[in-house]
């Protein structure tokens, strides 16, 4: 697993978040960051196609190196 940081642009409903249930969000100047595990690349590329579909603006992808 791959634990990453996923930034996009404007407050994310409740609803939204529920459709990501392994990741943490937070909410911050008009931004909500995901915060979690992925198994792998694929599970990234879906989590990114899904919020693209919904017209939500990515502002970040970063992976949160290991301790």
């Amino acid at each position: 697993m791959t634990r990453m940081l996923i930034r996009v642009d404007g407050e994310i409903s409740d609803e939204l978040a529920g459709a990501f249930p392994h990741m943490t969000t937070r909410t911050q100047r008009a931004s909500t960051t995901f915060t979690g595990d992925l198994t792998d690349q694929e599970e990234l590329q879906g989590m990114l196609n899904l919020l693209h579909s919904l017209g939500i603006t990515v502002l970040e992808v970063v992976t949160i190196p290991e301790d």
